[in-house]
């Protein structure tokens, strides 16, 4: 079998806040009690300059709707943004929606039947015998297993593939709560809203990165670590403290993996995708792999402008390095999340 190639990428984003503007005109209310010292410490370390949210706490506070409120706003907002990304990476891959065979959608911030995936292919006039999988919950790594996945379809069908990861955590704001621990205050310091979506093509294309191997861990004895709860009142993120300390037991040992079945050394690989899940996440993916401070930038820059947008995240930093005058002949994209689940993908320029 043939390998498949990224023939397009394209992303979506709604209008830019600025952190400081969120924290001044709605957190900084929002935990107006004992907590409000540790919050906006926490906000202003968090790595993110600006941030980006379909439903805005600045125009309408969404924190007491229930789920079921919010779920019926899931459609109406992420279908604009998901329509706009999957239209950028179709354009640039020059892929008709009717050659598409596979249509893979990552989410884990709204459900509805028929969801997102139906209704896509019904406006942009896919195939009635188009394939379609929709990845709900597996979280801030799902992009990686959905690109694998896409990517194994592409290799045997030979026919393209598209998928989609579209995230609106905005939707996900907690009620207000003068005890909130410092889990949740994490969360609403650090995601942000985004669509990101890649076509793949047979290896046979002559450009773009090509989908060279998939590796997956997960420690299940830390699943605790990392939650998303489905409550009355939206989802709820639990995200511990330890997180790092997990990947810092195990992402040296993943990589060195990934890289030795291929034959290649970190050394030998020019560019770091790393998902943004937060300063400290960055600080340890870095010192354990001993990269310099360059290899990390994109994953910064991306964090900063663009905040933890879960699923297409790892994407949005892939499109940054690919954008660079001299783009990266190889690329690792890593990418973690419940479970604790750590996720690679070597790509190499076909």
């Amino acid at each position: 079998m043939g390998r498949a190639v990224i023939a397009g990428l394209g992303t979506a984003h709604p209008p830019s806040v600025s952190q400081g503007e969120m924290w001044e005109r709605f957190f900084s209310g929002y935990y107006a009690g004992g907590r409000r010292g540790l919050a906006e410490r926490i906000f202003a370390n968090s790595g993110v300059r600006t941030r980006q949210a379909a439903v805005s706490p600045l125009l309408e506070d969404i924190s007491d709707w229930s789920t079921e409120r919010r779920m019926r706003r899931y459609q109406v907002e992420a279908m604009p943004l998901a329509k706009e990304a999957v239209g950028r990476a179709l354009t640039e891959a020059g892929v008709a929606a009717d050659e598409v065979g596979l249509f893979a959608v990552c989410s884990c911030t709204g459900y509805a039947t028929p969801g997102i995936d139906i209704l896509l292919a019904r406006d942009l006039g896919m195939a009635p015998s188009l394939q379609r999988l929709f990845v709900g919950h597996m979280g801030c790594y799902a992009a990686l297993p959905g690109l694998g996945t896409a990517a194994d379809f592409v290799a045997a069908r030979e026919r393209p593939a598209l998928l989609l990861c579209a995230e609106l955590t905005s939707l996900h704001i907690q009620p207000s709560d003068p005890r909130a621990d410092i889990q949740q205050i994490v969360s609403h310091a650090l995601f942000s809203d985004a669509a990101a979506a890649v076509v793949l093509t047979p290896s046979e294309t002559p450009r773009g990165y090509a989908v060279s191997d998939v590796i997956a861990l997960t420690d299940t004895t830390t699943a605790g670590h990392m939650t998303w709860d489905v409550t009355d009142l939206g989802f709820r993120m639990g995200l511990s403290a330890q997180v790092p300390n997990v990947l810092s037991v195990h992402v040296r040992a993943m990589i060195d993996d990934l890289l030795a079945r291929n034959g290649l050394t970190i050394g030998e690989v020019d560019g770091w995708a790393v998902h943004p899940g937060g300063p400290k996440i960055l600080d340890v993916v870095q010192e354990r792999l001993g990269l310099a401070d360059e290899a990390m930038t994109a994953s910064r820059e991306v964090l900063a402008a663009y905040g933890n947008c879960s699923s297409p995240t790892v994407l949005l930093v892939l499109d940054a390095l690919r954008r660079r005058p001299v783009p990266p002949r190889r690329v690792v994209l890593m990418a973690f999340g419940p479970g604790l689940t750590l996720y690679g993908v070597l790509l190499e320029t076909a």
